[in-house]
C-alpha cells in the first residue's frame, strides 16, 4: 500500500519529544495510528542515531508473552540503555492486561519517554486521566481529510477529485480496491468487526441486534438533531422495548470509540449551550454508504458530515449554531477565533442561495461568516460572506 507522509500528525508527535507526558495517540480504528507510530520511529532513528528504541507491536504474535502487565513491565526494563535516551513505543496497549499497570511504573521510573496507541474503546480520551497517573498528551488521528487524499492519488483537478472524494471517504485502507463495492465491502468491514466488536467487548452488550438499529439510525440521520428520548420513542412506537437512558449509554459508547462525533447546540445570541438535542456525525462518510447503501445519496448531509470532521482536525470546538428560530450550521471556537459556517451542495438557484445567507446575515458580530458550497469558483464575497467551494476551503485555498 502506498504511504504519505502525514506531517501535520508527525510534527505534533515530534514537537513533544522530551516531554514528561504520556503520549496517548487515539483515533477511529485504521484511521493511521500504528502508521504514524512508525513514521515517528524513522524520525528517531533519523535524527537520534544514539537513541535506544524499544518497540512493542502487539499486532505481532513475537509479543504475545507480555500480555500481561509486569511480563511486559520487566521486558521493557531489561532494554534500557544507561547514558541514552530512552524511548518507548506500544501499539495496541488493550491487548496488554492492565496496561495502565505498566505505562504508570513505566512513567513513574522517569527513565523513558512513552507513545502508545490502542483500540479507542479501552482508551478512551475520557478515561485518560483515570488511568493514567502521570500527565498524558493526545494526539487525535482522524481518516484522510481531503487534502490527504489528493496528494496521495497526485489530484490537480480539485473539482474531479472533490467528487470521488465525497464517494470514496478517507479511509486510505480502501484505496487499494479498484472496485468501489470492494471499497465499501472494506470499510463495513472495519466498522462491524473493529469498531462495534470493541464497543460490544469493552462494555458486554447483549442485545447486538438494538445496536446495529441504533448505529444505522445515527447513519440515517447524520446531521439532524437528535436525542436518546427521540430515538428510543422512536424504537419503541416500532416495538422494540428500550428505554432512553439505555440509548444513550449506547450513544456514549459510540463516540467513545470515535464512530460518531456529538455536538451540541449554542445559543449565538445568549452566549450560552443548550443541552435538549444534539447533532451526530461520523468519524468518516464513507462508513454511511457501506452499511446503508447509496441508493439514496444525501449530499447535503455528507457534504455537512465532511466539513464538520474537518473543522474537529483542525482543531477547532465544534457547535450548531442557534439563533431566534433560525439555525446556522455550525459555530466554530478555538481560543479568541470564532467562525460561523453554512454548508449547502448547490447555491445556484437564488432561493436556496438566500436561504443559506439569511442565517448568517442576522449574526450582528464581527467574527467571519462563511458559505461553504460546490461552487467550482474562487472564492468571493456576498455582503460580507465568504463564499467558498469545498474544494477550496478543505485545502485551504
Amino acid at each position: 500500500m502506498k504511504l504519505i507522509e502525514r506531517t501535520e500528525y508527525l510534527n505534533k508527535v515530534i514537537n513533544v519529544i522530551g516531554t514528561p507526558d504520556i503520549k496517548v495517540i487515539t483515533g477511529v480504528r485504521r484511521s493511521g495510528k500504528s502508521k504514524l507510530l512508525e513514521a515517528f520511529k524513522k524520525h528517531i532513528l533519523d535524527n537520534y542515531p544514539d537513541a535506544n528504541i524499544i518497540h512493542i507491536n502487539f499486532n505481532l504474535p513475537e509479543y504475545e508473552e507480555y500480555t500481561e502487565y509486569r511480563p511486559l513491565y520487566d521486558h521493557i526494563n531489561s532494554l534500557y540503555r544507561e547514558g541514552v535516551e530512552n524511548f518507548v513505543l506500544i501499539d495496541e496497549i488493550q491487548m496488554c492486561n492492565n496496561f495502565e499497570k505498566a505505562i504508570n511504573g513505566l512513567h513513574a521510573s522517569e527513565k523513558y519517554d512513552i507513545y502508545i496507541t490502542g483500540s479507542n474503546a479501552f482508551l478512551l480520551s475520557s478515561d485518560l486521566a483515570t488511568l493514567f497517573t502521570g500527565r498524558t498528551f493526545e494526539i487525535k488521528v482522524y481518516p484522510f481529510s481531503f487534502a490527504e487524499y489528493v496528494r496521495y492519488f497526485g489530484y490537480t483537478d480539485l473539482y474531479t477529485a472533490f467528487d470521488k472524494y465525497v464517494n470514496e471517504g478517507g479511509m486510505a485502507g480502501s484505496y487499494v480496491y479498484k472496485d468501489q463495492e470492494a471499497k465499501y465491502d472494506y470499510i463495513e468491514e472495519v466498522f462491524n468487526t473493529l469498531i462495534v466488536r470493541d464497543i460490544r467487548k469493552k462494555y458486554k452488550i447483549r442485545n447486538t441486534a438494538l445496536m446495529d438499529r441504533l448505529v444505522e439510525f445515527l447513519m440515517d440521520n447524520i446531521s439532524n438533531l437528535t436525542s436518546a428520548r427521540t430515538i428510543a420513542d422512536t424504537f419503541n412506537s416500532h416495538k422494540d422495548k428500550i428505554n432512553h437512558k439505555t440509548v444513550s449509554s449506547y450513544m456514549q459508547y459510540l463516540c467513545n470509540a470515535f464512530a460518531f462525533y456529538k455536538v451540541r447546540r449554542y445559543d449565538i445570541k445568549g452566549k450560552k449551550y443548550l443541552a435538549t438535542t444534539e447533532k451526530y456525525y461520523l468519524s468518516d462518510h464513507s462508513f454511511r454508504y457501506a452499511k446503508l447503501g447509496t441508493k439514496n445519496m444525501d449530499y447535503g448531509r455528507v457534504l455537512e458530515n465532511i466539513v464538520a470532521i474537518e473543522l474537529l482536525r483542525r482543531g477547532y470546538e465544534v457547535y450548531v449554531g442557534v439563533l431566534y428560530k433560525k439555525e446556522v450550521d455550525f459555530v466554530a471556537i478555538k481560543r479568541d477565533e470564532k467562525l460561523y459556517i453554512q454548508v449547502s451542495d448547490n447555491i445556484t438557484d437564488d432561493k436556496t442561495f438566500q436561504r443559506e445567507v439569511s442565517p448568517l446575515l442576522s449574526i450582528k458580530d464581527a467574527y467571519p461568516k462563511m458559505l461553504i458550497a460546490r461552487t467550482r469558483h474562487d472564492t468571493y464575497q456576498y455582503e460580507g460572506i465568504k463564499i467558498v467551494d469545498f474544494s477550496n476551503w478543505l485545502t485551504n485555498i
